[in-house]
């Protein structure tokens, strides 16, 4: 049996295996819940989260037309909490948890929200709830009951959807009036400033936009004639469904209309999302669902078994590599208190260590002695497995939650569809380390039924990947200040000198440590601290037999930039790996997490690679982010992520980096990224992006009652000093249809805005690629309309924009063009703008975001407005009437008192 009739065998053995959310029949499973390490133990907030889902549940049924619930969901709580109604965890852990209660982001405060990462209708990363927002039920009031506000967040991180509000632009024109954005159109409310007595005021009209001035709210009606959008205000007691194709507000400047292409939320749900299928084929079940089930479990310390496979395939380097890498994830990366056994495994399996605890450095060394030095014999992997699994058992009798990191260089000799399925059943986390080109294919999928990490190092050296593949292999609690931080991997071969800066930053700094790794020969080694002393082999610790100088700093490693400086006159490789951990208990470090978009690709679809790069959630943007993709065949490619909110990056200054991958190789290929301060331009991001919707107060009975503030969340823009980082990311495997990588075409442009000066156009947008974000488009297509639907359904047949001298720039750069349209612009219109690109094999792109705009003259001391939906042509001529009016009143006063006084005048003549 091939290893590709393997990997399809096991794929069919597990199908009904697998983590992560769904959707059993009506009812949705596997819902994770993760309560952060650093939130204080309140059964309170147990109970506040049973009832949210338990609401959110029945709001789920009512909103998709009876067709889905919440069926059953798991609370994981940190593993210092006390309790005896816990029980172990499974496969759930904080990093894969899809809903998390944490402390805080101080870009948002209490206010609920999802990280989306990707493009319309896939799934986001995780949604945020603070333990104030689920304990404080004055919150209520501002955001709507929790269900709702659940519901809400759901969409976005289970279907992908957008916002259908969008605080940057509440308002908008339509033809003349002036609009809310919002969805349905049919919300109706009034137009109102808050004061900062508390009182209510007509809202102003901004001379320059003609729209409401920036202290202008929309207060919708307590009481409505439509029931949707639960993604424009869930808070809204008669808003009990999504928006659909109907009732859809396809001009609403939203998030919504933007990334998903106009198209409504039900749409989305039923069409791109990742239950698309199924919805459309459920039937509502016979009778009502009951409440969903709770489970709420534990996960105390960590319990590994290392799996390390010394076949005759991993004689010479790789056992060395073997060694040096589970040397330093033993001595840096398994935290105290934490229990460890190691296995080999070959023609037979050995324990060379039953199940240890972590309670000092020489704990650490004893079980580093014990690793293995030796390789020979066949790949007998289900022995291996048997064995882990039975060291695992000596703890407590059962495996559940226990952690194996099986590392193997070759395919089975043995049958791996024999065990695999009773292992993954096990309960067990199995991570996987495919280490070379002939490692098993089944290996990825193993991982990801269990909820662990697969990744396929390279055997070169100077990757250094076999090292960072270990120090991948934490299990976050959420609680950051006692995770490594990795800040530098990097190698080079070279007969002269090695090289780099190593920046750290005040949010890091004990437990420092640099190791380099030599192939040949001791190298002479120079390490520089940014005030000026020197570290030299004398204070290092030099082991000849792994091959490895390693310079523990003492104490809290000084802020700066560390310099290192490694000579050699043999040619030969040269490895450096640095890792720290936070300075403070109080403060969280800088971390990064990195991503593709797919594990497992056929090509078919474009791959992204993303990059989140964040402080206690807070994004850090401007950074300069590299991100290199290497294959098993030893291909290398290089890209620079951006958050530029275009080409496959979601959202502009958010933190999260991306970029398409084109240069797609068939196999498994592994991830690593870099980060740095961008010359002195990094810093906390200070706007925040969407979260859920609050809302300022209702109009009940034509009066409006206001709801309290909405409380504060820090606006200080923070700069971020010099800091290095480097993060791995989960292997993914490529199996192309075909002989050769698809091409594709041009990204869909998603950030097309347009101005109207006078009878002139101004449209700009971010350049595509050639390929997706890669290289230079052939040309431009650029079609507008008076009618947003007639754009958006019929684009080739809408009216052309002359683009005969427009050249494309290379993709990322800024694009803009100015032209007049072949008739006067009236005062009042709106246009539709969308744009199209091509290659050079005429490969088209997707149509771009509808960018519209209308041409408003300003109005002289334009009046307040109090209503919805104000006609700016009767406000223009209701003003023209009314100064006329006051003209004539003045006129006939003047007439009128000038006669009076002529009158007596004459009076006066004639007496005398």
């Amino acid at each position: 049996m091939d290893s590709r009739t393997v990997f399809v065998v096991l794929w069919m053995l597990l199908s009904s295996t697998s983590t992560g959310i769904k959707l059993d029949g009506n009812g949705y499973v596997d819902i994770v819940i993760a309560i952060g390490s650093k939130v204080p133990q309140d059964d309170t907030l147990i109970d506040n989260i049973k009832e949210m889902v338990t609401e959110g549940s029945f709001y789920l049924y009512d909103a998709l037309d009876g067709k889905v619930y919440f069926r059953e969901a798991t609370i994981l709580v940190p593993p210092e909490w006390n309790g005896t109604d816990f029980t172990k965890a499974r496969t759930e852990s904080f990093g894969k948890a899809k809903i998390r209660i944490d402390n805080a982001n101080p870009f948002y405060g209490v206010e609920p929200y999802t990280k989306l990462y990707g493009e319309c209708g896939t799934e986001g990363e995780y949604i945020h709830f603070t333990p104030e927002y689920l304990l404080n039920d004055d919150l209520i009031q501002l955001f709507g009951s929790r269900g709702r506000v659940f519901l809400h967040e759901w969409a976005h991180v289970r279907w992908g959807v957008y916002d259908e509000y969008n605080d940057k632009k509440p308002f908008y024109h339509s033809n003349g009036r002036i609009e809310a954005t919002r969805c349905s159109k049919n919300i109706e409310g009034q137009f109102y400033e808050v004061t900062a007595a508390g009182s209510l005021q007509r809202c102003r009209i901004d001379p320059q936009t003609s729209l409401p001035t920036e202290e202008c709210w929309f207060f919708p009606d307590r009481d409505q004639i439509t029931n949707s959008s639960m993604m424009y205000l869930p808070g809204l007691d008669p808003v009990t469904t999504f928006c659909r194709e109907n009732e859809h507000n396809f001009e609403a400047p939203n998030l919504q209309n933007i990334k998903c292409q106009n198209k409504a939320t039900w749409t989305v749900i039923f069409e791109d999302s990742v239950d698309k299928d199924a919805l459309r084929s459920l039937k509502p079940p016979e009778t009502p669902p009951p409440p969903p089930s709770f489970q709420i479990v534990q996960r105390k310390q960590r319990v590994v078994c290392l799996i390390l496979d010394v076949s005759g395939s991993m004689r010479g380097l790789r056992i060395l590599q073997l060694q040096q890498a589970a040397t330093h994830f033993l001595r840096n990366y398994i935290n105290d208190q934490a229990r460890v056994g190691i296995v080999t495994f070959s023609t037979f399996a050995s324990t060379l260590s039953p199940l240890t605890t972590i309670d000092s450095d020489t704990t650490r060394e004893n079980l580093i002695k014990l690793l293995p030095k030796v390789a020979d014999g066949w790949t007998n992997v289900c022995l291996g497995l048997k064995q882990g699994l039975q060291v695992l058992r000596v703890d407590n009798g059962d495996v559940l939650g226990d952690e194996l990191i099986f590392l193997t260089d070759g395919e089975a000799t043995d049958n791996i569809t024999d065990c695999a399925q009773s292992a993954i059943q096990s309960g067990a986390i199995i991570h996987t380390i495919a280490f070379g080109n002939n490692a098993d294919s089944a290996l990825p999928k193993m991982a990801d039924k269990t909820g662990g990490i697969f990744l396929a190092p390279s055997d070169e050296i100077t990757s250094n990947q076999l090292m960072d593949a270990f120090a991948r292999l934490t299990l976050s609690t959420g609680d950051y200040t006692n995770e490594p931080v990795q800040l530098e991997s990097a190698g080079i071969t070279t007969s002269d000198w090695f090289n780099g800066t190593v920046s750290v930053d005040q949010s890091i700094g004990n437990k420092t440590s640099f190791v380099i790794i030599y192939e040949k020969s001791f190298p002479r080694v120079y390490i520089e601290s940014p005030s000026g002393s020197i570290y030299t082999q004398t204070n290092m610790i030099h082991d000849g037999s792994l091959k490895t100088v390693t310079l523990n700093i003492p104490g809290t490693a000084e802020p700066g930039d560390w310099k290192y400086s490694i000579q050699t006159t043999t040619l030969q490789a040269l490895t450096i790996t640095v890792t720290s951990q936070a300075s403070r208990d109080d403060v969280n470090p800088i971390i990064v997490k990195t991503h593709m978009n797919q594990q497992f690709s056929d090509g078919t679809k474009p791959l992204i690679v993303f990059a989140e790069v964040s402080q206690n959630y807070r994004p850090v943007i401007n950074a300069e982010v590299w991100a290199t993709l290497e294959s098993e065949t030893g291909s290398v490619h290089t890209l620079q992520l951006l958050d530029n909110g275009a080409g496959a990056d979601a959202s502009q200054g958010d933190g999260i980096y991306s970029r398409y991958f084109t240069q797609i190789v068939d196999g498994r290929n592994s991830l690593k990224v870099r980060v740095k301060n961008q010359d002195g331009q990094t810093r906390f991001a200070v706007q925040k992006k969407s979260g859920a919707p609050y809302v300022p107060g209702y109009v009940v009975n034509g009066v409006v009652q206001l709801n309290p503030p909405k409380p504060p969340f820090s606006e200080e823009p923070l700069e971020v000093e010099n800091f290095t980082r480097t993060a791995t990311g989960e292997s993914f495997v490529v199996t192309l249809s075909g002989t050769t990588p698809p091409n594709f075409p041009p990204n869909r442009i998603t950030d097309l805005s347009a101005e109207i000066q006078e009878d002139t156009v101004l449209l700009s947008w971010t350049a595509p690629g050639e390929d997706l974000d890669q290289g230079t488009a052939k040309s431009y297509e650029i079609r507008w309309s008076f009618d947003l639907d007639v754009l958006r359904n019929n684009f080739s047949n809408s009216r052309a924009v002359n683009t005969s001298g427009v050249s494309p720039q290379e993709a990322g750069s800024v694009e803009q063009l100015s032209f007049n349209l072949s008739f006067p612009i009236q005062n009042g219109t709106t246009l539709f703008f969308a744009v199209q690109s091509d290659d050079e094999q005429n490969a088209k792109s997707e149509t771009s975001n509808i960018a519209q705009a209308s041409k408003i003259l300003p109005a002289p001391n334009p009046p307040g407005i109090s209503n919805p939906g104000i006609n700016l042509t009767v406000l223009v001529i209701s003003l023209c009437a009314v100064t006329l009016v006051i003209c004539c009143i003045l006129a006939l006063t003047t007439w009128a008192v000038t006669r009076r006084n002529l009158s007596a005048e004459s009076k006066v003549a004639l007496t005398v």
